[in-house]
């Protein structure tokens, strides 16, 4: 579809309009919902509470991300966008989560 001369678009364009949904989507995040869809995790790693256990998830969501972007690139036919999405939300989500964690660990 052509836009003419003079004609608003109401989508939004370009790099800014991508890394917004991770953001957003970072907020709704449900951990318990969300990690098995994402990774191979146990209960007891969703469940864990501590720095440590946060800094291998994000350690592990990273390197799913980078997998995922990688097929991306190559125009793998196992590429899913959706997938990618989440996985950027989930990451964004859980290293808030870790900041959060490792600022309570130093006061305590």
């Amino acid at each position: 579809m052509a836009i003419h001369k003079g004609a608003v678009s109401r989508r939004p364009h370009g790099r800014r309009a991508r890394r917004g949904a991770p953001r957003a989507g970072a907020s709704a995040y449900e951990r318990r919902r969300a990690l098995p869809r994402l990774l191979p995790v146990t209960e007891v790693e969703v469940a864990a509470n501590d720095a440590y256990a946060a800094r291998a998830l994000v350690a592990r969501l990273a390197r799913a991300l980078r997998a995922e972007r990688q097929r991306g690139r190559a125009g793998h036919w196992s590429y899913d966008l959706n997938r990618h999405i989440a996985l950027a939300q989930a990451l964004d989500a859980e290293r808030q989560r870790l900041d959060r964690l490792s600022r309570a660990g130093l006061r305590g």
